[in-house]
């Protein structure tokens, strides 16, 4: 089953060609990595998917009752307590402030952030600010997870326990994920398929289903399945310079 079918999809601003003839399927639970050079049209694609932006040619169709959560760049909290920052969506709509409050403290628990409902933006870190805004995005309960670059502006270190956290939450939950990203390590560690985007225009260079086992820790980049695997992709972003 998939989630998502894209066909023929292009999009322009202006005389400006973007994304250029991509043709993709989701399937339904897996870890879909857009990876690629910045500016080359992921961001765009994955706004395109989720229906914040339309599409100028092709199409985007959606299985049937699916519920999209997005997740972009920066968490952009609001000054008020986390917990009312994740039960914002749900009271605007339309359910009940209490049970909004309740889901809220659940979502927040999910991402390990019990104990933090309380706090105000200035009183957590960048990475708990970011792990807030993943709360928010799984509080609606969505079949697809749409993740825009989350982590890119956050220390390596921070970064790296946010992947081994997120992977560990997917592996829990088997959401559907889409994740844009330019760093390649990071694309080798989360993914259950990699799709590999050429420069502007950005269209598919390649598809790669990993090999790598469903249980990960960060011991893992040390081995050389993960070495290959990310010079795979290393190639396949290569070769897309070398078709422009």
């Amino acid at each position: 089953m998939a989630d998502l079918h894209i066909q023929g999809l292009h999009k322009y601003y202006g005389q400006n060609h973007v994304v250029k003839g991509i043709d993709l399927v989701i399937p339904s639970g897996e870890f879909t990595v857009l990876v690629g050079q910045s500016g080359c049209g992921k961001s765009t694609l994955l706004r395109v998917l989720h229906g914040l932006l339309p599409p100028s040619a092709g199409e985007v169709r959606r299985r049937e009752s699916l519920r999209l959560g997005m997740m972009f760049q920066r968490p952009h909290m609001l000054r008020i307590q986390a917990w009312r920052h994740v039960a914002l969506g749900l009271w605007l709509a339309g359910h009940p402030w209490a049970q909004a409050r309740e889901r809220s403290y659940l979502a927040l628990e999910r991402v390990g952030l019990q104990g933090f409902g309380n706090h105000f933006p200035r009183e957590i870190s960048g990475g708990m600010q970011m792990r807030v805004s993943i709360a928010r995005a799984l509080v609606t309960d969505p079949n697809l997870l749409l993740m825009d670059e989350p982590f890119g502006a956050l220390d390596e270190i921070t970064r790296d326990s946010l992947n081994v956290q997120l992977q560990d939450l997917w592996r829990r939950e088997q959401r559907t994920v889409v994740f844009v990203t330019h760093s390649i390590a990071e694309a080798v560690y989360l993914s259950t398929r990699i799709v590999v985007m050429s420069p502007r225009p950005g269209r598919i260079v390649k598809i790669i289903d990993s090999p790598l086992p469903a249980e990960r820790t960060l011991a893992l980049r040390d081995t050389p399945e993960f070495t290959a695997l990310a010079h795979e992709v290393r190639e396949a972003l290569a070769d897309g310079h070398h078709e422009h």
